[in-house]
């Protein structure tokens, strides 16, 4: 072991100081050697449990770490004190052995010796336990003392601070991996396998969305446990979405900032163990019961028909750039597991956390195609949102759609036969991907987020972007064999104003944030009706209201699949906070009370009742796009625009200021057939959305398009008649409420 005094500062940096003992406070204490130790397997990679030679049961430990000169796995009794065993088997750069007598629940982690060499971006150091990539349970909070940085993190001259290697021993202070033995087949489980067309995604988090529920216990609240519970499930079944998609739920680490200001990583986008639950998430037990916990939480809400989205975090970890901590991949090869700049001590950054993974790197791809397929087929979901896809999709540098990572994706087995949702960005140069990924991928289109938020709020100088939003992006979309549900759409995101705030603010409140402000995007498409944050004013508060139920209408009855946030259905704020991710209290919780109040309960209801119409109308939830053509003798098209003359839309019309767009589906030119192989019929509808602050007069058009309309949704109204509605004769001029929608049948 190399101590820092005796590195070469390279030319033009000052030498680290001379005469730095070999370990300061809180040296590593010598450990006694191990049990005896088998050869074993490099294959599979992690700790897996197993009966070995004779019969023996016992753990196989295989860790790549190419450029590593020893690796030590170290073994921890309930006390926490260590003991090492060596891995002496080298197979294609994994390290392996087969332990007899270790068990499961066993808590472990590696030391990896190697040379300390930022200078080209070697950062071996033994002295710092490091968490398996493969583990699949995690035991004990990240917590970020000086202790578990490789590097000296106070050392007086920063510039040079994380040239100078730390040898202070941090198995005190970091979580260790756990053994975890898993026998379980699903033979039980039946996966729902929605169709991309007939999906509706609730995006929510595990903790915020069950840690106030009055209908969970106390003890189950926040946690796996807590969201299989039925009272949380009957929500999401009468509520009629079709699919969660959890905030990030792999193991990860708080940053050191917000430790500092005494907060936390809430979203969890700071991932550092790509198989294990996380663990603080478990009111069952941290020493493998999660990894049960989360499957039995999979199982319930399948039972319910409802599918499980992972939102998951391959583009960076925990452990940040070169002044952020040693937790595992840094430690193990640094040069094998991120993208590093020219000058090789500094990391390239597509991010903005630090670091980026080399994903063309063959181990790293491996990690993570290997992960995707454990949650696939070990733990049940069904498919995974992929935070700032771009970074994944780069090659050398450039964002590339026919990268390592998107080919492997398109031709794995069983990855390609899941749900996968590409955020199409990523902060670097050439990041922005919105409409580039290839078929199988459907994407976070922000695109419709910024057009409705626009719309509504009157800031679209015409119609046109609002036209293809509305009928499935295909100016985004319809190549490749791409169908229009390649479009999420959007409104709101965790990321951002909820729902209620959009409506509230229009300007970010993020002093809680302890970044006066600063953080958070100034971008928010946002209008307060009239006055900023809370009001008594009923005015401002029923225009609120009526602007919500417009948002929502409008995003359920889009082409492409829609996503609501766990909350906007109950008009939930985060009073103005557009940016809560390190805010675990009220702030973010869902507030369950809210169903009390007869405004939001009809919000709910409202919500519902148009996820269930979407359910029964396949004109609604089209598998292809629009021709916009007549298909039959009489000139009816599959979709037409309207002014509020009712006149089919010119070219000129397209171009012109305007606050009101009429929508014709028609049901009677539906591309496709059913399963037994008859056509796809169904209602025809007209759908009018003004944006204007004042009434306007709407020519509903005659035939061939309807003879008849039926009122089914008027967002003017704070209660929806259940009963059939209003009917209007063709060619009727009718009045269309300031700001609202209505939703006509045709009769």
């Amino acid at each position: 072991m190399t101590s820092a005094a005796e590195q070469r500062a390279p030319a033009g940096e000052p030498a680290a100081a001379s005469g730095q003992p070999a370990a300061v406070n809180g040296a590593r204490r010598a450990v006694p050697p191990g049990p005896a130790v088998w050869p074993g397997a490099p294959t599979p990679l992690g700790a897996r449990f197993r009966v070995g030679p004779d019969g023996v049961a016992g753990t196989n430990f295989a860790l790549w770490a190419a450029g590593a000169e020893a690796v030590r796995v170290c073994l921890f009794d309930e006390r926490g004190r260590e003991t090492q065993v060596p891995l002496t088997e080298l197979t294609h750069e994994i390290w392996h052995g087969f332990v007899p007598g270790v068990m499961p629940g066993q808590r472990y982690g590696y030391r990896v010796d190697g040379r300390w060499d930022p200078w080209t971006g070697a950062r071996w150091n033994p002295a710092k336990l490091l968490l398996d990539p493969y583990a699949r349970a995690v035991d004990g909070e990240f917590r970020l003392p000086p202790e578990v940085y490789g590097h000296m993190r106070d050392w007086p001259e920063q510039q040079v601070a994380d040239t100078v290697r730390d040898e202070r021993d941090s198995a005190p202070h970091v979580p260790k991996g756990v053994v975890v033995h898993d026998d379980d087949d699903w033979s039980d489980d039946r996966r729902p396998k929605t169709p991309w067309a007939d999906s509706v995604i609730y995006e929510l988090h595990v903790r915020g969305f069950t840690k106030l529920h009055p209908g969970i216990p106390e003890e189950l609240r926040g946690t796996y446990a807590g969201l299989a519970h039925p009272a949380a499930i009957e929500h999401l079944v009468r509520l009629g979405v079709t699919a969660v998609e959890l905030l990030p739920v792999h193991q990860f680490a708080h940053e050191d900032h917000l430790l500092r200001r005494g907060l936390k990583n809430y979203w969890g986008y700071n991932s550092i163990g790509y198989f294990a639950p996380h663990a603080a998430y478990a009111a069952s037990g941290t020493t493998g019961q999660q990894v049960g916990e989360f499957k039995r939480m999979v199982r319930a809400l399948h039972a319910a028909g409802i599918e499980v989205v992972l939102d998951v975090v391959y583009n960076h970890t925990a452990e940040a750039g070169e002044l952020g901590p040693t937790l595992s991949l840094k430690g193990i090869d640094n040069r094998g597991y991120y993208r590093l700049q020219d000058d090789a001590r500094r990391y390239a950054d597509y991010t903005g956390c630090g670091n980026t993974l080399h994903v063309v790197q063959p181990q790293v791809l491996r990690l993570i195609t290997d992960s995707l397929r454990y949650w696939v087929t070990e733990m049940g979901v069904d498919g995974f949102r992929f935070d700032l896809a771009a970074a994944l999709a780069r090659s050398m540098h450039d964002v590339d759609m026919l990268s390592p990572f998107l080919a492997v994706i398109a031709q794995d087995p069983v990855l390609r036969r899941v749900k996968l949702i590409a955020e199409p960005w990523d902060i670097g140069s050439g990041g922005y991907q919105v409409g580039a990924f290839p078929p199988l991928w459907t994407e976070w289109n922000d695109r419709y987020r910024n057009a409705v938020r626009d719309f509504w709020r009157h800031a679209l100088p015409d119609v046109r972007e609002m036209g293809y939003r509305l009928s499935g992006s295909s100016d985004l979309y319809a190549w490749g064999g791409r169908r229009p549900y390649a479009s999420v759409n959007f409104v709101t995101a965790h990321d951002g104003f909820t729902l209620r705030d959009l409506v509230s603010y229009e300007r970010k409140h993020n002093e809680a944030n302890g970044e006066n402000n600063r953080d958070g995007t100034d971008d928010n498409r946002s209008w307060n009706c009239g006055a900023e944050g809370e009001s008594d004013d009923e005015r401002v508060l029923t225009l609120r209201r009526r602007q919500l139920r417009n948002l929502l209408t409008t995003l359920l009855l889009s082409t492409g699949v829609p996503m609501l946030v766990a909350g906007d259905e109950l008009g939930r704020t985060q009073r103005g906070n557009n940016n809560a991710y390190c805010q675990d209290n009220e702030i973010s919780w869902l507030d369950w009370s809210l169903l009390e109040e007869p405004g939001w309960r009809a919000l709910f209801d409202l919500t519902s009742r148009l996820i269930a119409l979407r359910h029964r109308h396949p004109v609604l939830r089209r598998r292809a796009f629009f021709s916009g053509r007549a298909h039959s003798a009489d000139g009816l098209r599959d979709l037409a625009w309207f002014t509020s003359r009712g006149a089919e839309m010119t070219e000129g019309d397209w171009y012109a200021p305007a606050a009101t767009l009429g929508m014709y589906l028609s049901g009677r030119d539906i591309p496709g057939r059913d399963e037994r192989g008859a056509p796809i019929v169904d209602d025809s509808f007209l759908a009018v959305l003004h944006a204007g602050d004042r009434p306007t007069d709407f020519l509903l058009p005659g035939p061939p398009w309807a003879e008849r309309y039926e009122v089914v949704v008027d967002t003017s109204r704070e209660e929806q008649a259940e009963a059939p509605g209003t009917v209007h004769r063709a060619g009727t001029q009718i009045t269309v409420p300031a700001r609202s929608v209505l939703l006509l049948k045709v009769a």
